[in-house]
C-alpha cells in the first residue's frame, strides 16, 4: 500500500468515526465526568435503618440468610416486606421470620381489590384484614393497581376513593396499622412523549409505562382520589409511596402535609429528585422531619449507597445508578444527625406497630 492509499483510508476512517459520533443516540451518550471534587461512596448507613418499602416475593418459603447478610452489610435493622399477601401465605411468611430471623422482617398484608362491590365483598375483605393482623401483619400495602387497573364487579375502573372501600381504611385506623399506598406513576408518564419530557428515556426503554388521560384516567385525578381518602379518614395513618410523586415539587407536598396531619411519605425510587435540589430538599425534610420515612422499593443492595450518600454527605456531582431515571448528577443533603435518625428509623418505629426497638439507638 502506497502513502496515497494509506492517507485516503485513514481519512475515510476518521470521517466515518466522526460521523458515527455525531449520530450517537441519547441512549448511548453517557460521558464520564472529568470533575474532581472531594467525596466518596458510602456503603454502610451511618445509623441502623428501617426500609419501609421492601419486597421479598418468595418469603413464605424463602431462605432469608443471604438477604440478612446483605442487610447487615448495609446496616439495615429491619425490612418491611410489603408483599406479605394474605391468608395462609402471610402466615407462612410470619412463621419463616419467627423461626429464622425474628425481628429482622415484618410483613404488610395485601388486598385484591378486583371485583369490589360484589355481594359481601367489603365485609369479606375487612374480616380477612382483621385476621391477617391477628396473624402478624403490621400494616396494609395498597398497590398502584388500585386506581389504574382494578375493576369493580360491574367492570368499571375502581377509584381509590370508592365509598365501598371506606370500611377498609377505617378498619386500619381502628386496628392501629398504617396504610402504605402507591397510586399512579410519575406525572411525566402522562405528558407528551417528546424531547421536553424528562422521563423520555424511561418511556423509550419501557414503552408500556406511557399513559394518557384515558389510560385509565388523568394523573391528578388519581392522586386526588388518594388524598381524598386520607382526608376522609383522619384516624388512619397513611404513608404515600414514592413521596406522592411530588419530590420534584416539594412546595406542593408541604401544602398537602399542612392539610393532612395523618399523611406521611416514603422516599423509595425518588432519591434522584432529592439529589438534584440539595438545599431545598434538606430544608423540606428538616421542616417535616416527622413525616418522611426511608424506603428503597426494589431489593438491589448495590443501589442503597446512592441513598446513603444523598442523605448523609455534602458531596457534589456524583453519579446516580440508573440513567433512565435520572441523567443528571447527585448532590448530598448532609442531613443533621437527629433528622437522619428520624428518616432512618425513628419515624418508622412510631408509625409501624410492633417493631423491635432494641435494634436501634435511642
Amino acid at each position: 500500500m502506497n502513502i496515497k492509499h494509506y492517507f485516503i483510508l485513514s481519512l475515510a476512517f476518521c470521517i466515518t468515526t466522526i460521523t458515527l459520533a455525531q449520530e450517537m443516540s441519547f441512549e448511548d451518550y453517557n460521558p464520564k465526568s472529568t470533575l474532581v471534587v472531594p467525596g466518596d461512596s458510602i456503603f454502610k448507613a451511618k445509623f441502623p435503618f428501617i426500609d419501609v418499602h421492601g419486597h421479598q416475593y418468595r418469603m413464605p418459603t424463602q431462605d432469608l440468610t443471604s438477604v440478612v447478610a446483605d442487610m447487615d452489610k448495609l446496616n439495615m435493622g429491619i425490612m418491611v416486606n410489603l408483599s406479605g399477601r394474605t391468608g395462609d401465605q402471610l402466615v407462612q411468611s410470619v412463621k419463616n421470620i419467627a423461626d429464622n430471623f425474628p425481628g429482622r422482617f415484618v410483613v404488610f398484608a395485601n388486598i385484591n381489590f378486583q371485583d369490589a362491590g360484589s355481594e359481601g365483598w367489603t365485609e369479606k375483605m375487612v374480616a380477612q384484614l382483621e385476621q391477617d393482623v391477628k396473624n402478624g401483619a403490621r400494616g396494609l400495602k395498597v398497590y398502584k393497581s388500585l386506581g389504574l387497573s382494578n375493576k369493580d364487579a360491574q367492570g368499571n375502573r375502581l377509584a381509590i376513593n370508592d365509598e365501598r372501600l371506606d370500611p377498609i381504611w377505617a378498619k386500619c385506623g381502628e386496628l392501629g396499622i398504617p396504610v402504605l399506598i402507591h397510586s399512579a406513576d410519575p406525572a411525566s408518564f402522562w405528558d407528551e412523549f417528546d424531547g421536553d419530557n424528562e422521563r423520555w428515556l424511561e418511556l423509550k426503554t419501557h414503552p408500556r409505562r406511557k399513559r394518557d388521560d384515558t389510560n385509565p384516567a388523568p394523573f391528578q385525578q388519581i392522586m386526588n382520589e388518594q388524598y381524598s381518602i386520607i382526608k376522609k379518614h383522619p384516624n388512619t395513618t397513611f404513608i404515600s409511596a414514592h413521596m406522592s410523586w411530588l419530590a420534584n415539587d416539594l412546595g406542593r407536598l408541604g401544602e398537602l402535609f399542612d392539610e393532612m396531619p395523618n399523611m406521611n411519605v416514603g422516599i423509595g425510587a425518588i432519591i434522584a429528585e432529592l439529589g438534584r435540589q440539595p438545599r431545598f430538599a434538606k430544608a423540606f425534610i428538616t421542616k417535616y422531619q416527622d413525616r418522611v420515612l426511608f424506603g428503597k422499593d426494589s431489593w438491589k443492595p448495590e443501589e442503597f449507597p446512592t441513598y446513603f450518600r444523598v442523605l448523609e454527605s455534602a458531596d457534589e456531582y456524583f453519579p446516580y445508578h440508573k440513567k433512565y431515571h435520572a441523567y443528571w448528577a447527585m448532590y448530598g443533603l448532609d442531613l443533621d444527625d437527629e433528622v437522619l435518625k428520624k428518616v432512618y428509623y425513628k419515624n418508622a418505629l412510631r408509625i409501624v406497630p410492633g417493631l423491635d426497638k432494641s435494634l436501634f439507638p435511642k
